[in-house]
């Protein structure tokens, strides 16, 4: 358990505004949809019950190699609006489309640069199949940006400079079903390098496909979900800890670190679990988990937890931050990204 005063961090990203989600909604009501459609989107509500995902059948559903892609980065998340006619037979030209509009944004003055990097980007798109659970769920797509180190030898091959994908995982039906069938719905884009490669990316992605990024923020709630989810987990996979960190309102903020040993944070949710099926998780399990934990936190330093805002939550495989960064192991993905998949869809405009 680590307490400590830290000033406020005062370093912003800056926002960015930007019209095309409204050329999307125009779209949406233009004569081109079809007959059928009624030209409203069904918003999803927000879960109170969640099914917990077989931890072992991942391994069977994504290639091992395509998995590692995955997990080895800790990731920064985005929203992202329906796309207008992506598809999935067009990848090929994504990646030649992609890398001409970097090398472009390049010649007119952007700055595009990557420290120690040739100023040519090699743009690939692919799918890794077996993440999307449903029929109605798009297919993940995962994009790599390469580039050769400057003082590379002829023969060496190019090195990633930047990842990132798209992916949809369990998303609620009603509202998948309520989109024409000439938008594609993957809402959220995971990635990881440089920041002024991410801005490129996203901007071209919004002048191709009519679609909006925004920044994917989660809420206190979303880490009470996620420590419990990965604590149902400790069968399948051992934690050593269950680490939250907390923010507590005081000048300046009080940062409180407390790590619950892996063995006991599980004894503590099989106690406050009690449902007939295992695999269903309820909020009010998730709510009482947490509580108990504050509980015990009081009794040994009299200070109220629950008063102050839940930041961080990590085991040893996967972490996430409420400011929107997450770092998966295998067994937590399937459960871990369908709940960033609705906190993204909730967060959009409609």
């Amino acid at each position: 358990m680590d307490v400590r005063r830290s000033d406020v961090d005062s370093a912003t990203t800056p926002t960015r505004q930007r019209q095309s989600w409204r050329n999307s909604v125009r779209t949406l009501n233009t004569t081109t949809r079809p007959l059928f459609y009624s030209g409203v989107l069904t918003a999803p509500r927000v879960s109170t019950v969640r099914r917990r995902s077989n931890a072992h059948q991942i391994d069977n559903d994504v290639d091992p190699n395509q998995m590692a892609l995955l997990v080895k980065e800790k990731w920064e998340l985005s929203r992202v609006t329906p796309m207008y006619n992506f598809r999935y037979t067009e990848l090929k030209t994504y990646s030649k489309n992609l890398s001409a509009f970097l090398l472009e944004e390049k010649q007119q003055g952007t700055a595009v640069a990557v420290a120690g990097y040739d100023k040519v980007f090699a743009v690939t798109f692919s799918t890794i199949s077996g993440v999307a659970k449903t029929k109605d769920d798009a297919e993940t797509v995962f994009i790599q940006i390469n580039s050769k180190p400057v003082f590379a030898a002829a023969g060496d091959a190019p090195k990633v400079v930047w990842s990132g994908w798209l992916t949809c995982v369990r998303a609620a039906p009603q509202y998948l079903q309520s989109l024409p069938p000439e938008f594609v719905c993957l809402p959220v884009f995971c990635s990881s390098g440089a920041q002024s490669l991410t801005f490129l990316v996203q901007s071209w992605f919004e002048r191709t496909f009519d679609c909006s990024f925004g920044s994917l923020d989660l809420s206190p709630t979303d880490l009470q979900w996620l420590a419990a989810i990965w604590t149902s987990y400790h069968n399948d996979r051992k934690i050593r800890s269950l680490k939250l960190k907390w923010t507590l309102p005081s000048e300046p903020p009080l940062d409180v670190t407390m790590a619950v040993d892996g063995q006991d944070a599980w004894d503590l949710w099989d106690g406050t679990h009690q449902q007939e099926d295992a695999n269903d998780i309820y909020i009010e399990h998730v709510k009482r988990f947490l509580t108990c934990i504050e509980t015990h936190f009081y009794r040994h330093f009299n200070i109220h937890l629950s008063a102050g805002v839940l930041k961080r939550v990590a085991t040893e495989g996967a972490s996430v931050h409420i400011d929107g960064k997450v770092k998966i192991c295998p067994e937590y993905l399937p459960s871990t990204m369908e709940l960033l998949t609705e906190c993204a869809i909730l967060r959009m405009p409609l």
